[in-house]
């Protein structure tokens, strides 16, 4: 079994990033998503590997901005009111139509569903493509010390042709650390503790190095990410990237971060069924 955790992030609260510049009505009312730690997971050739089972933000960054497209081009009125998990199943067909390299489930929940949640992949259930259970906290404590300690830091967009797959050295042990890192990130988000939560971005920032060195070390990257990174996670009480490639760093820290922003984690969604 291995986890992912995910959150819902509205809107920024930095007033120079309250427009999208692509937006229109549709889109607008549909939330980006920060991916703070575990990652990968929802992907069958990682995880099968484990042996127990209304912001202007960059494109191309890690918060499923072209799953916000999709949702917005397939739901124009905004996200309907039906159960969350059928949501994901629709968005998720209708992205990953006729397309060779699929988009990842966990895109499509962390736009759906509220407030924090952890993903728990197996990936002997339903090919490991959408998790066995999700377990979502919208406590509005929890919510606010999250948006009080993630800074959001713009490093760069990935750049066109990049693709982190291309070198994958899939060992067991470091993906049980990964999925790891997703039950780490949550327990501690649910504990309010700052240094663990920190603990467990920067290591699964490690786990991706370590699973797919193509995510930090492309040759089409112009930025060292990971001495960036190290920086960061030397300076705060933790450091993690929003995807391979860079795109955002998320900062963990309850003192301001020069040059990030701050967003707001949504708390509302259509009504909830026990459908994971």
């Amino acid at each position: 079994m291995q986890r992912f955790v995910d959150t819902m992030a509205a809107l920024p609260e930095h007033p120079a990033r309250m427009l999208d510049s692509n937006s229109d009505g549709a889109l607008a009312s549909i939330p980006y998503r920060w991916g703070l730690a575990g990652g990968w997971i929802d992907q069958p050739f990682m995880s099968r590997h484990d042996p127990e089972p209304t912001a202007e933000f960059m494109e191309r960054s890690g918060i499923a901005t072209s799953t916000r497209r999709v949702a917005s081009q397939l739901w124009p009125d905004g996200i309907p009111d039906r159960a969350p998990g059928e949501l994901v199943r629709e968005l998720y067909e209708a992205e990953n139509r006729n397309r060779s390299q699929l988009s990842g489930s966990q895109d499509m929940i962390g736009l759906i569903y509220p407030g924090v949640s952890r993903l728990d992949y197996d990936a002997t259930y339903e090919g490991g493509v959408f998790p066995r259970h999700i377990e979502t906290c919208t406590d509005p404590d929890v919510a606010a010390w999250l948006e009080r300690v993630i800074n959001i830091l713009p490093i760069a967009a990935r750049p066109d042709g990049y693709d982190p797959l291309g070198d994958q050295r899939l060992d067991p042990l470091w993906v049980r650390r990964l999925g790891q890192t997703g039950q780490d990130c949550f327990s501690a988000i649910l504990a309010g503790d700052i240094r663990a939560l920190g603990a467990a971005m920067g290591e699964t920032t490690r786990c991706w190095d370590a699973l797919l060195p193509d995510s930090f070390r492309h040759p089409l990257l112009r930025a060292d990410l990971l001495d960036v990174w190290a920086e960061y996670d030397s300076l705060y009480d933790g450091a993690g990237y929003a995807c391979s490639g860079g795109g955002y760093l998320y900062v963990v820290s309850e003192a301001p971060v020069p040059g990030s922003f701050r967003a707001t984690v949504r708390l509302t969604t259509p009504e909830m069924e026990a459908d994971w």
